[in-house]
């Protein structure tokens, strides 16, 4: 950790893990996730991804609304709650105690259910897991996407983080996240060395619905594909960008008529995860297939000699010119205004102070006074 690139490392062996979880089903979904973590342990990897909100699955391949009947989704709103994650709690620990014997570092996307009680508000979060199995932290996507905004409550700044670990700085933003600049920016200037982008699929504008699967070679049709090589060399940082993808069989029975519902539409979850370099090239190329891992080997080097051509942090940077002020407020602390508390009794000699300051009665001090502190 420190100053040293990779945490002093030569090289860190990462994975991408592109697999269909079992939607809306956390428990099998947490399971699958704990055995490929253990898989890409046993094949090497120190850092372990998986795509957006794979436990229990990303809820807004069904589009709710105005047009759908409360029967249909009624039923649905209350499993997505029953099976988003509580950070920290027994899912956290489950996955924690895979990530320990993997030996690896964990990021996985997730529904979170709010850990305030008396909120029953999900959120699109980025779980952290270290390689002793604790929970380093979490981060909830800033803006969820046109009608995720029927499942999912906005983030805040409190949690725009990177972590500092034994084999790099590791960040990362949730899907269209990566299409906020300063967002962006607020990770590169953390110094980030390991950026992770989580995607529901790869896409491309549908002709007969919103959105159909790109899985032409390189997935290019698809806007993020050109948007993880553009960070890629402005952090000056490896990209490890994980895509869902969502199978048929996947579905529980009890989930079926969801699966075929006409508001229903995963065709495009059908991967496209890669890794990219700091140069913006890639390592591993965007990959079409079910349960695939992808691996490679991030050299050190390869962030140093990027940097020294451009580095956004350091020479090729202008903070005389721009700057970037980031709110790390909890949106979520409301200051009660209520139950402020009364102000401090006056002594005698300040009521005294301020009578003859401002000309008044001293009686007519201590009356206001009292009236104040008896409000």
């Amino acid at each position: 950790m420190g100053k040293k690139v990779l945490g002093g490392r030569e090289k860190v062996k990462v994975a991408v893990v592109q697999a269909s979880p079992v939607f809306m089903d956390k428990a099998r979904s947490i399971k699958k996730a704990c055995k490929l973590i253990k898989q890409a342990g046993r094949n090497g990897a120190e850092l372990i991804v998986f795509s957006e909100a794979f436990i229990p699955g990303y809820p807004a391949y069904y589009s709710v609304g105005y047009e759908t009947p409360p029967y249909e989704w009624t039923d649905f709103m209350i499993a997505l709650h029953d099976n988003s994650l509580l950070i920290p709690g027994e899912d956290t620990e489950t996955l924690g105690k895979a990530a320990k014997s993997a030996g690896a570092y964990v990021v996985i996307g997730c529904n979170e259910i709010d850990d305030r009680a008396g909120s029953c508000t999900v959120y699109n979060s980025l779980l952290y897991m270290d390689k002793y199995g604790e929970v380093m932290g979490r981060h909830r996507k800033l803006m969820p996407t046109y009608t995720e905004r029927v499942y999912w409550g906005m983030g805040d700044g409190s949690d725009l983080n990177v972590y500092d670990t034994e084999i790099g700085r590791i960040g990362g933003l949730v899907c269209w996240e990566n299409h906020m600049p300063l967002a962006r920016v607020a990770m590169i200037n953390q110094g980030e060395e390991f950026h992770v982008c989580v995607w529901p699929g790869n896409w491309k504008r549908g002709s007969e619905q919103l959105l159909d699967a790109d899985t032409s070679e390189g997935g290019g049709g698809c806007n993020l594909q050109n948007l993880i090589k553009v960070h890629a060399f402005e952090a000056g940082a490896f990209v490890l960008s994980a895509c869902g993808f969502q199978d048929k069989e996947d579905f529980p029975k009890r989930w079926e008529y969801i699966r075929d519902s006409d508001h229903m539409n995963f065709c495009w979850a059908q991967g496209g995860s890669s890794i990219v370099n700091p140069a913006g090239r890639y390592l591993a190329e965007p990959n079409f297939e079910k349960d695939a891992i992808l691996y490679t080997d991030c050299y050190a080097n390869q962030i140093k000699a990027t940097k020294a051509i451009f580095d956004s942090l350091g020479h090729y940077s202008r903070w005389d010119v721009l700057q970037l002020q980031v709110n790390r407020k909890n949106r979520l602390d409301p200051e009660v205004y209520g139950n402020s508390k009364a102000p401090a009794e006056l002594s005698r000699d300040e009521i005294k102070r301020i009578s003859e300051d401002y000309e008044i009665e001293i009686e007519k001090v201590e009356r206001l006074v009292d009236e104040i502190q008896n409000t």
